[in-house]
């Protein structure tokens, strides 16, 4: 059935086939905003007992909330219904959506899944010059719902869905969604950071406070070390992490068992048996005044784990092939028991936060009865995972308010800033690359919530401006290192030294400046933070970097590629300017005084390296 209801962009220019100008100028989009009528939406699917009714808002030219209610007599099971509506396809360019697997470039088809803890329910239509085009997101992030749209070849229009209720859901006699449809024509990284906003401000989705501990290089055990962990080894590597500017360890999987067959059949109980004196652990990595967060697997239980026993029964499914169970939220003593080992962390152990894992897992299965009945005191299990979550905040916090909690790709809706401060790029071992589109896509939602790189590994033979790159590639999130510093070369500490160093001196300006990545459908060549008094552009390709009029009296230009050749190119004469070049060591290769006028100016800057210009004082 079917029920209807009744700018500026940054501009990119093409350089020498390959290389992209970028400026901040911004000019007017080569086709109209896209428009969508109060009477372009129809609800597809039977609506059983529920009755619909629309409430259409615009608040200002080319921005669209339209609230869905459905309303029924007594609670019965929502239904799987889908707004449906079209538009001309027309100047488009790609699709961003929080979907790691997505091809930003494919927008001919697309889908994206998303509930409390994962993901969020968002899709950005992209012009080939990185404007919006038409942005749809939905307020309720705690349900499960899918965004999808493709290109029908009958009418080269672009057709898109929004599908509700697309998990299991308990009865309910009312629901209410808004969808947030917007064309204005803005870069797109602008409309994202209003649409976090946006989440942000609704009832239940305030962020957490972000703390120091949140906004600081980290080493992580993951990669170097496994579930092969002793306490000796790690407090070695914070001793050396501290020497190269590395504030705090993540001690990752491992502590908790002596299985060490990456595994979790024996998980659950978070009894320290590979190390005994825990708290002295803690102790040792504090004195050399570094911060320690602490790994936990939240939802399993392993088959051969006390916890399996104790709450047999109170759990959603088993995994095979973890060999774990899946605990089950809705049951008050299951949350109970899960905080009470967190708080315990945080009370006798004294460690700075938690990285919570495999939270994703918390999902009904195809035999889950959806009842608050038998011991649960939620029907879903999206609420109990709102209450869980938002439980462990409120009451860590009680004991230690700047409490560190770290999430990790796909765990990015705008729900998981209200419970947790650290977002981490997902899994992607020696793969710079990817490592960037990762920190890059979450930062675009994440605002002011710390987003980290995922961890930094490279092979020992690896050259040392190659292993360079990788921590370029994440320049503009929190690095985090899983190298065996103890085992890394002269040379490759030298590196790190550097490059840590110019993250703390310029974090100011790559965390809270005015961020910019641009051609996200070429998973963004180039990354731009802004302020006042200075700009940092890092280039991944051969890209002429334009800062536009008004350049700040500071510009560094990080040369994160192979090639050698940096060209920014200016609007307006910038006047005398001392021109400093560093390696990837950041050894000075050269310093000179340069009168620097409008046009483009090329220098040769080494690997990995850095150009810094700094408008020279006026004479008094």
């Amino acid at each position: 059935m079917s029920h209807r209801r009744s700018s500026p962009f940054p501009r990119i220019a093409i350089v020498a086939g390959l290389a992209l100008a970028a400026s901040f100028n911004l000019a007017r989009a080569a086709a109209p905003p896209i428009v969508i009528g109060d009477n372009d939406l129809a609800i597809e699917g039977e609506l059983g007992s529920f009755r619909a009714s629309w409430k259409i808002q615009r608040p200002e030219a080319h921005l669209m909330l339209a609230t869905l209610t459905l309303a029924a007599p007594e609670p019965a099971v929502p239904p799987a219904i889908e707004v449906k509506w079209k538009f001309p396809s027309v100047d488009l360019a790609g699709v961003w959506t929080s979907d790691i697997g997505k091809q930003n470039f494919d927008h001919q088809g697309f889908g994206v899944e998303s509930r409390a803890v994962l993901r969020a329910p968002l899709a950005t239509f992209l012009g080939p010059d990185d404007g919006n085009r038409l942005t749809i997101a939905c307020s309720d992030t705690l349900r499960p719902l899918k965004i999808s749209g493709g290109v029908k070849e009958e009418d080269v229009n672009m057709h898109v869905a929004v599908k509700l209720f697309a998990g299991k859901q308990p009865p309910m006699k009312e629901y209410s969604i808004t969808l947030r449809i917007d064309s204005r024509p803005q870069p797109f990284y602008q409309i994202l950071r209003e649409t976090a906003r946006w989440w942000a401000a609704q009832d239940g989705y305030t962020p957490a406070p972000v703390p120091e501990a949140a906004r600081v290089p980290l080493y992580s055990t993951w990669y170097g070390y496994h579930q092969g962990i002793t306490a000796d080894a790690i407090v070695e590597e914070c001793r050396l992490g501290r020497e190269i500017g590395l504030e705090g360890v993540i001690v990752d999987d491992g502590w908790q068992t002596l299985d060490s067959s990456r595994g979790y059949a024996y998980t659950g109980d978070w009894k320290p048996e590979r190390i005994a004196d825990f708290k002295g652990f803690v102790d040792r990595v504090h004195a050399l005044n570094q911060k320690f967060i602490l790994w936990y697997s939240v939802p399993l239980a392993g088959e051969h784990s006390e916890a399996a026993k104790r709450f047999k029964g109170k759990t959603l499914g088993f995994s095979a092939g973890l060999r774990a169970h899946i605990l089950d939220p809705r049951y008050p003593e299951v949350r109970e028991y899960l905080i009470g080992l967190y708080e315990a962390a945080v009370r006798e152990w004294g460690v700075d936060g938690l990285k919570l894992d495999f939270i994703e897992l918390f999902a009904p299965q195809g035999n889950t009865v959806l009842t608050a009945e038998d011991g649960r005191d939620y029907a879903s299990v999206d609420e109990a995972v709102d209450r869980f979550f938002t439980d462990i905040m409120k009451r860590l916090r009680a004991i230690k308010p700047d409490i560190a909690i770290e999430f990790r790709q796909p765990y990015n809706g705008p729900l998981m800033r209200k419970y947790g401060n650290m977002l981490r790029g997902v899994d992607c071992p020696n793969a710079g690359p990817v490592n960037r589109k990762e920190i890059v896509d979450l930062r675009l939602l994440a605002d002011h919530t710390a987003v980290h790189s995922d961890m930094i590994v490279w092979h020992s033979t690896e050259p040392v401006e190659c292993a360079a790159l990788q921590i370029l590639n994440v320049l503009f999130s929190v690095p985090q290192l899983s190298v065996k510093l103890a085992e890394v070369s002269p040379e490759h500490r030298r590196m790190i030294g550097f490059w840590m160093r110019y993250w703390k001196d310029n974090r100011g300006v790559l965390l809270d400046g005015e961020f910019r990545p641009l051609s996200p459908a070429q998973n963004y060549p180039m990354v731009l933070a802004r302020t006042p008094d200075k700009l940092v552009a890092a280039i991944y390709q051969d890209i002429v970097v334009a800062p536009g009029p008004q350049a700040p009296p500071r510009i560094d230009v990080v040369n994160a590629k192979p090639g050698q050749s940096v060209v920014l190119r200016l609007d307006q004469a910038f006047g005398p300017a001392t021109v400093r070049i560093r390696d990837c060591r950041g050894t000075q290769v050269s310093e000179q005084k340069q009168d620097l006028g409008a046009g483009p100016h090329a220098w040769e800057v080494p690997p990995a390296g850095l150009l810094e210009i700094q408008r020279d004082p006026l004479p008094k």
